[in-house]
């Protein structure tokens, strides 16, 4: 059997069986200091499809940085089919400001393909596009909810992608999500290049929380089962089918002043029930919040000081709501008897 050629990237060369960090040159800070966009290859042996996992396009959505850790440091890639890249900070400006954006204010992710020649954005978003997602056959990208709100896992995938609803399911998050496009984020412009993601959903900005961590890892080895690059030695095994929903809305604060909330993600509701309460600081008035639509929970607001029309309560409309409310419930169970991750054995 003819060997596999080095995997080429950022201008190295990764043999086969081996795994190596490779340092792309960003830019260099004002102060000198030079920035690099760091990838992890794990370049299998054998033959296979190439995934990448990459977290942090915004700064502050720190969970997807752990759960790429704790991914490499799983043992299930001794026998790798294909290669492994892995991007833990792909928006370093941010993350070390704690921020979601770039210096200059710019959304990463509204800014792919980008331009070897424009703004910082852009220019970031152009190597990620040139030595990421057109080296790989599938992606997925980690994120969270932005600073003061929250997610329940969740696996959002383009409309249009059905062979990547398969994944999808794979993957084991509670909910999966028929989620539209938008123009200049990574999954628009990476599926017009022919490479399909799987988006992730999980817990808040600038926050761990262990079961998004568990979910996104266990998620990630079944997606690369799935794909036949790992066998299934010790890969979880998804118990239950996970939701489908086919769109969600925001329930959005009636008026300013402090929410009590009465609902929380991962809940059932139906139309007309009470998610919370606003009321002004004196407690003279108080209004409710109710649910526009029956549907999950699937994201919230912590933080109970709340101007009008903030968004409070995202839900998602489900196909059949009781059985819905069963998969959830078991999804919980089993998340809630597995083991707690050892740092030496992540799964």
């Amino acid at each position: 059997m003819a060997r596999r050629s080095p995997f080429e990237i950022g201008g190295f060369h990764v043999p086969p069986g081996t795994r190596r960090t490779v340092d792309m040159p960003v830019s260099v800070l004002s102060d000198h200091t030079p920035v690099n966009m760091s990838a992890h290859v794990i370049h299998g042996a054998e033959e296979g499809p190439t995934l990448f996992v990459s977290a942090a396009i915004h700064g502050d959505e720190v969970i997807g940085v752990e759960i790429a850790r704790r991914l490499l440091r799983s043992r299930q890639f001794a026998r790798l089919k294909g290669t492994l890249i892995v991007v833990p900070i792909v928006n370093t400006f941010g993350f070390l400001n704690h921020s979601r954006y770039l210096p200059d204010r710019r959304d990463l992710n509204r800014c792919f393909p980008g331009s070897e020649g424009g703004s910082l954005a852009s220019r970031l978003a152009h190597l990620f596009m040139t030595e990421i997602v057109a080296r790989s056959d599938l992606g997925i990208d980690l994120h969270s909810a932005a600073i003061h709100r929250t997610n329940m896992p969740q696996i959002r995938v383009s409309p249009k992608a059905q062979e990547t609803l398969a994944y999808a399911d794979a993957f084991g998050a509670p909910v999966v999500i028929r989620s539209g496009l938008r123009e200049g984020s990574l999954r628009h412009e990476a599926q017009k290049a022919g490479v399909d993601i799987l988006l992730y959903e999980a817990g808040e900005g600038l926050r761990f929380d262990e079961q998004s961590a568990r979910v996104g890892v266990a998620g990630i080895l079944r997606v690369m089962h799935a794909l036949g690059m790992i066998p299934d030695d010790g890969v979880p095994v998804a118990e239950v089918v996970p939701v489908r929903a086919s769109d969600s809305s925001w329930e959005r604060a009636p008026a300013g002043g402090l929410l009590r909330a009465y609902k929380t993600t991962g809940e059932m509701v139906e139309e007309g029930d009470v998610l919370g309460i606003v009321a002004d600081p004196f407690g003279e008035e108080e209004m409710e919040l109710t649910a526009s639509q029956a549907g999950l929970i699937i994201g919230r607001a912590n933080l109970p000081i709340v101007n009008e029309g903030d968004a409070l309560f995202h839900i998602a409309r489900v196909v059949n709501s009781s059985e819905a409310e069963i998969r959830i419930e078991s999804l919980h169970a089993q998340l809630e008897g597995a083991a707690m991750f050892d740092e030496d054995e992540i799964i």
